[in-house]
């Protein structure tokens, strides 16, 4: 209004989206009063919403900033079974044991039809359970956001964080639409691979001997064995590459190729057309397939083997996919975000009750995160190192019990135990010495031309590392497959 006209300003007060939060419109001004959290944190993934829950659950003000709307498509859909006491505590495991596919191990295979081996997670060093779940990840994922909501959380879908700033006292929010700003005690950046304070703060750093690219779709159709076998996680390694086959709910698979990019590169195809002709080469997967058909579109994903430099600031923390990602390889993505969930948390839960120990909290914090990633970022150093891992883990032993040690690991065991750590590294020492030696016998990870090869010869004598035919497993008969 122009003052000295005797006109009365025009006022109207309403309640924004965000609960709390007045704004005052006087004519062409708006003020908003900017509402104020404990926790602010940056992406609704299984990081983000694990992390939401249990800050909802220990009374914090919490909101949840997610850029998608749920449900979205997402790769990574096999659980570990250490990430269920964790769903467990965050009231979540009634929901999986209704909504998926329980999953009791897995099964690798060299691609030369020679060897295989199943593992099973009860026979894991210091195993809690026996099982996990393989999850269709647009309905895990939103399942795990609408339980935050319910659990108090406040959540923001299709909200993008478009600056954030930091202060003595807190942290400051532009997002996306009419939310404006919004100021939090804390920040979890729990963003995914293209992180918020990552990127502001240039933290990432790529893993480049791990220049990887990987295909992936969904089937229908595709034949599947008996039992708990049927809910197997099957790897298939080849010279250069890998194959995955994850059994989904209502008849689907998903089903994957990782390879090197520069191979991809070099083949000037579509990933369609490489897609198909990879899996066309692979007698073990495409006779698995059979009359099955691809049911979505071939996906794909590449470069995305990395780890931010710092993952704890004064005011802020990184979760999940923003701290870093290692590869699809042992189906570490989702156990890493939901163990750095409940860990980043856990973190808040203790500093906003003592602000005096946020230095060693968050210190704890970064330190346990980084040597997770660190135990899979060896493992999967190993596995693409050349053909030796799978020549050692395939070779049947029961050598100071080295096997469920690995088990245990494929299973989300960091190895805090000494008597897991000492294993592994006999482990790792194995597969040196085989490089030089040969301790195991050699495989060709190559198919035979014969289609009779294309599946090991005796399926029931499957033999490897983790794998032993003198303790057959014994489940009840109501178990759902």
């Amino acid at each position: 209004p122009k003052f000295g006209t005797g006109r009365r300003p025009s006022l109207q007060v309403f309640r924004s989206h965000n609960r709390g939060a007045f704004c005052i419109i006087s004519n062409s001004i708006t003020f908003c009063a900017v509402k104020e959290y404990d926790v602010a944190i940056i992406g609704g993934g299984p990081a983000g919403s694990t992390a939401a829950i249990l800050l909802a659950k220990g009374g914090r003000r919490v909101i949840v900033l997610e850029r998608d709307r749920f449900p979205r498509f997402h790769i990574g859909e096999s659980l570990l079974p250490f990430s269920m006491p964790t769903f467990d505590r965050l009231g979540v495991h009634e929901k999986l044991r209704a909504s998926f596919v329980e999953k009791f191990g897995g099964e690798i295979a060299e691609a030369g039809g020679e060897k295989a081996t199943k593992f099973y997670f009860k026979d894991g060093f210091g195993a809690r359970t026996d099982r996990s779940y393989q999850v269709t990840r647009a309905e895990f994922d939103k399942m795990l956001l609408d339980h935050a909501r319910e659990n108090g959380a406040e959540v923001r879908e299709e909200t993008s964080v478009d600056e954030i700033n930091f202060g003595a006292d807190g942290c400051s929010l532009r997002v996306s639409g009419n939310e404006g700003e919004l100021r939090a005690s804390y920040v979890i950046d729990a963003s995914g691979r293209n992180s918020v304070i990552g990127t502001k703060f240039k933290l990432k750093k790529n893993y480049e001997h791990l220049k990887k690219l990987s295909l992936f779709a969904h089937f229908e159709g595709v034949a599947r064995e008996p039992g708990i076998d049927g809910t197997l996680t099957r790897m298939v390694r080849t010279l250069g590459s890998w194959f995955w086959m994850i059994p989904l709910k209502d008849d689907r698979t998903s089903i994957g190729v990782v390879l090197d990019s520069a191979e991809f590169r070099k083949a000037k195809l579509s990933p369609e057309e490489f897609f198909e002709r990879a899996l066309a080469e692979q007698p073990l997967v495409r006779d698995r397939i059979g009359a099955g058909r691809r049911v979505s579109e071939v996906y794909s994903a590449a470069d995305y083997s990395y780890r931010n430099e710092k993952l704890a600031g004064d005011r802020w923390l990184m979760a999940g996919d923003a701290a870093g990602f290692i590869d699809p390889v042992f189906s570490s993505g989702v156990f890493l975000a939901v163990f750095s969930g409940e860990k980043a948390a856990d973190a808040l839960l203790d500093v906003l009750e003592q602000p005096r120990r946020r230095r060693r909290v968050f210190t704890r914090y970064e330190r346990l995160v980084n040597r997770a990633m660190d135990v899979y970022l060896r493992f999967v150093d190993s596995w693409y190192s050349g053909k030796e891992f799978i020549e050692v883990f395939l070779t049947e032993t029961d050598f100071l019990r080295i096997p469920p040690a690995v088990n245990a690991v494929l299973g989300g065991n960091i190895g805090n135990r000494f008597a897991i750590r000492w294993r592994m590294e006999l482990f790792y020492l194995i597969v040196r010495l085989q490089k030089r030696w040969t301790l195991c016998p050699r495989l060709s990870l190559t198919p035979e031309t014969s289609s009779s090869r294309a599946e090991p010869r005796d399926p029931v004598e499957v033999t490897g590392m983790a794998s032993r035919r003198d303790s057959p497993l014994r489940y009840a008969q109501n178990d759902r497959v």
